[in-house]
């Protein structure tokens, strides 16, 4: 198959343990680029959070984030192409209940984060995301103040606790919401339109490409349905064993550069 659209996940993916492009990885996707190969981000982080990495690689496809909820391109008047944002009732109301249960949230609105206080929890999304936030009390009570959808809400909780709570929002909010977990410590909330899959494919037609074009770089729950999608869709050797099983190629970990690997086997 010709293929003609890369779309790679970045953290625990293209990404090593310092949440960096390793030099490896980068020669290999800077020679599929000069093969013709278009080369995306598909990520759950913000925007701004995946741009310096868009530049890094030389990006000018537009880029998914926010798990598919906004794509938008990475150069010259940036573009807005997709949002499908969190609908504000729904967002007030899982606001609500996961605050008065102890959950950490993260909330994103234009593009900006906004937590109810600083904690061990924003200090652990900073670490990764290096990402400048604001706090601004209740979350549900600010959210009613500024009267926005969110473009994505963010569970954080090391206890432990996450797979209970992702199981209590998927039975009453399945139809309306996606609810995944991105991270082990990471539970993602976005609008049930607003998946990788669903964001790749939009892309993918945009640039007149049939799915058998696409190759999908994933290794987390949020990734599966893009690697389903796309005609050749890798999972990462750290991926769990679901997300493996969705694939049609297993990589080798992003700690071994497997992204380079794969693309020196299979595509260069």
């Amino acid at each position: 198959m010709n293929y003609k659209l890369l779309a790679l996940d970045l953290d625990d993916t293209l990404l090593n343990e310092e949440f960096k492009i390793s030099s490896r990885n980068k020669k290999a996707l800077k020679e599929a680029a000069s093969r013709g190969i278009g080369i995306t981000i598909a990520t759950g982080r913000m925007f701004r959070s995946s741009l310096p990495f868009a530049r890094e690689l030389g990006i000018e496809l537009p880029l998914i984030t926010y798990h598919g909820a906004l794509v938008k391109e990475a150069s010259g008047e940036q573009k807005v192409f997709r949002q499908v944002a969190v609908p504000y009732d729904l967002a007030v109301e899982i606001l609500r209940y996961g605050e008065a249960e102890n959950y950490h949230f993260n909330i994103y609105l234009d593009d900006k984060l906004y937590v109810k206080e600083e904690n061990e929890n924003t200090r652990y999304y900073q670490w990764i995301a290096s990402i400048p936030l604001e706090t601004v009390g209740e979350l549900a009570v600010f959210l009613e103040q500024v009267q926005k959808e969110p473009t994505k809400l963010t569970v954080i909780n090391r206890e432990g606790r996450l797979e209970e709570l992702q199981k209590i929002l998927q039975g009453k909010y399945a139809h309306e919401l996606s609810i995944l977990q991105s991270r082990p410590y990471f539970l993602e909330i976005t609008h049930r339109d607003a998946t990788k899959g669903q964001a790749l494919k939009f892309l993918a037609e945009r640039e007149n490409l049939s799915a058998g074009q696409v190759i999908a770089i994933g290794d987390s729950y949020n990734d599966i349905d893009m690697l389903q999608y796309a005609g050749m869709g890798v999972a990462m050797g750290n991926a769990p064993a679901a997300v493996q099983r969705a694939a049609d190629i297993v990589a080798r970990a992003n700690t071994e550069d497997g992204v380079a690997l794969f693309l020196e086997k299979y595509i260069l």
